[in-house]
């Protein structure tokens, strides 16, 4: 007898555990918007992050095995499949199932995103994000100009941190050339407010000098401020002036010279480079700096092909196109023969990577964004090649999770950061400038997947309230905490609403404004946040605020904008800037400067055409003005992604 009381207390004691365990994870009854939710992806049973084994049961999630796609078969999952759903519950193939959701039902969904979004809110919302960049912009005005960014708790202006050369956080950025006006000029055409965007033209060209001892990052000085001077000029000199009067009296293409003088004093960051890849800085009064650093990252040597390469047509000046096209198949050569992946730190003279990692965030994102937006503006075949081989690999590699996204077997699909040679998982955290990759996923027409990894960028913004800089999906937690007002979560709901007209993504915008107002509005602007979790503040507004995150609300919100009317084709650089795709950027003034096989010049035998590829269908007119198929994006088809989001944070 004395066995068997054995037994049953042990039991017992395990029912005892299971209670406590139901009730301490969640599943029981809600305990509030803070409760500690499982972010689960099935990573609880995570391999070594070496691969040495598994930490858990063998075989692991199958986000941790890459797919095997083709006549390979589906994903590799788990042997014996779960027990089937039941009434009200989530399959596997469903986003709430997978991140341990308590169950599916529409109900509360339906009500509050699956219905149309009433005209008199959206005007609100779409007044409210105007509002949002006039008080930012005000104030910058008011306490900052001419200095480069606004401090909006003290109300001040900053520059350049002239006493510490290596915070580089500030000096790379600003470079004392009243860096957020110049930045937010085609946002003020974009709303339509022509006595300030002439106003605004005005004080740049009056008082905005390049002849500065400063030293700053050549991207962030090519993406910020000669992408935006191109801009305003192409806004100004068109001739169909589809957002108001935005003509400038007297104006002799003033902002095309500043940007041709700035590109000038960036030049010399591409000599003596035996890779022909740039040195990440410059000063532009004396050029390189002696001490510079030898080491660049992907993104920032092989993203200026798109400015440089505008610049180059407007002029009929082959010069700045072919540096910055030189950089790029300079970098695309020095891609992994096994894996075709790139890592995101090289050496510029030696080509040897310094960092080996690979993913879609930070040092490697807008060097595929530019890929694909460069074939777009000047229709290069060799720059879709490179793109459709570069997206290949990724799905290869990077992405982790079933085929499908919201069917089958498997967990939802992530992409991750891998050993650019193996294809090894490096690390368990993604960064928040990862959430731009949806949105180009759109352009070239990959919604399904867009859907579902805007779903999981949005997952996190619900919990916080903002896109941490950096989160860990093994810890379900923040790496690092801060959040500065960025736009690439904007930008991926901006564009998945114009390919889908799904109403779920105005309540998305809508989110995110209320989210933005309530937590970073201070007293003369919108501050960083220090902290997403006590959501503290850091003194700073970044310029990117007022010339993406504002604008990219703004424009999912205003229907009848230009942007949407207009005819005209517009694509974005990666720093917001519109520019319209017309025939005079598809024009090579130059033609023979770049004989048919790619090659400029036999000397330069470390640049060559990249071998063919198989192109993949594109359009390359698939951009925010094309009109969606009704009957593949129609509600409540796509309701089931985004449904679990409300139900991880405990609102369902």
């Amino acid at each position: 007898m004395q066995w068997r009381a054995l037994v049953l207390g042990l039991v017992l004691l395990r029912l005892g555990l299971h209670a406590v365990l139901w009730l301490v994870f969640g599943l029981g009854p809600s305990m509030g918007f803070y409760q500690r939710f499982p972010l689960s992806f099935g990573f609880q049973r995570l391999r070594g992050l070496d691969g040495s084994g598994p930490v858990g049961p063998p075989g692991g999630p199958a986000w941790l095995h890459r797919p095997r796609r083709g006549t390979e078969g589906p994903l590799e999952t788990p042997s014996e499949p779960g027990p089937e759903p039941g009434p009200g519950m989530c399959g596997p193939a469903h986003w709430g199932y997978a991140l341990g959701g308590r169950g599916c039902g529409p109900d509360e969904y339906e009500r509050r995103y699956s219905s149309a979004f009433p005209p008199q809110l959206r005007a609100q919302m779409r007044d409210l994000a105007r509002g949002m960049f006039v008080f930012g912009y005000d104030n910058y005005m008011a306490h900052a100009f001419p200095q480069d960014e606004l401090n909006p708790i003290y109300c001040r202006g900053r520059g350049p941190d002239r006493g510490d050369p290596s915070n580089l956080n500030i000096n790379d950025v600003l470079g004392n050339y009243s860096l957020t006006l110049v930045d937010a000029l085609d946002t003020l055409a974009i709303m339509g407010n022509s006595s300030e965007f002439q106003k605004a033209v005005k004080l740049v060209i009056n008082t905005v000098s390049f002849d500065k001892d400063s030293t700053v990052q050549v991207f962030e000085a090519t993406i910020r401020v000669l992408g935006s001077l191109l801009s305003a000029h192409r806004i100004i000199t068109d001739s169909r002036q589809p957002f108001g009067d935005m003509t400038i009296e007297d104006y002799d293409n003033e902002l095309l010279y500043m940007a041709h003088d700035l590109a000038v004093r960036l030049l010399p960051a591409f000599e003596n480079t035996k890779t022909g890849i740039p040195y990440p800085r410059v000063n532009l009064k004396t050029g390189v700096p002696p001490d510079s650093n030898n080491e660049t990252c992907t993104a920032g040597a092989g993203s200026l092909l798109v400015e440089f390469g505008i610049l180059s047509r407007l002029l009929g000046d082959s010069t700045f196109e072919w540096v910055a096209r030189r950089a790029v198949k300079a970098l695309w050569n020095l891609r992994s023969n096994n894996t075709g992946l790139l890592g995101n730190v090289v050496n510029i003279q030696t080509g040897h990577w310094v960092g080996k990692q690979s993913g879609l965030g930070a040092g490697l994102d807008s060097f595929y964004e530019y890929l694909l937006k460069s074939y777009i503006l000047f229709g290069e075949k060799e720059d879709l090649e490179m793109f459709n081989a570069a997206y290949q690999s990724i799905q290869s590699y990077l992405r982790r999770g079933r085929e499908a996204c919201n069917e089958g077997e498997g967990d939802p699909p992530l992409y991750v950061n891998v050993n650019m040679f193996s294809g090894q998982l490096m690390n368990t955290w993604i960064d928040s400038l990862q959430a731009f990759f949806p949105g180009l996923q759109v352009l070239i027409g990959d919604v399904e997947d867009a859907i579902c990894l805007h779903a999981f960028y949005y997952a996190i913004w619900k919990r916080y309230g903002a896109l941490p800089e950096r989160y860990n999906w093994q810890l379900q937690a923040p790496d690092v905490l801060f959040y500065p007002l960025r736009p690439e979560l904007v930008e991926s709901t901006y564009l998945l609403y114009q390919a889908t007209k799904n109403p779920f993504y105005l309540h998305v915008g809508m989110d995110i404004l209320q989210s933005l107002e309530k937590y970073t509005k201070v007293k003369c602007g919108y501050a960083t946040l220090h902290h997403v979790i006590d959501k503290s503040k850091e003194d700073r507004m970044e310029s990117f605020f007022l010339s993406e995150t504002c604008k990219y609300l703004y424009l999912l919100f205003d229907e009848e904008n230009p942007v949407h009317k207009s005819g005209t084709r517009y694509m974005f650089t990666t720093e917001g800037h519109i520019i319209s795709v017309d025939k005079r950027l598809r024009e090579l003034p130059w033609k023979e400067f770049f004989s048919e096989d790619g090659k400029r010049d036999q000397e330069e035998k470390f640049v060559h055409r990249p071998k063919s590829q198989e192109l993949r269908i594109i359009n390359s007119s698939s951009n925010c003005n094309r009109v969606p198929d009704e009957r593949r994006y129609s509600l409540p088809l796509k309701s089931v992604y985004m449904r679990q989001i409300d139900q991880m944070v405990g609102l369902i």
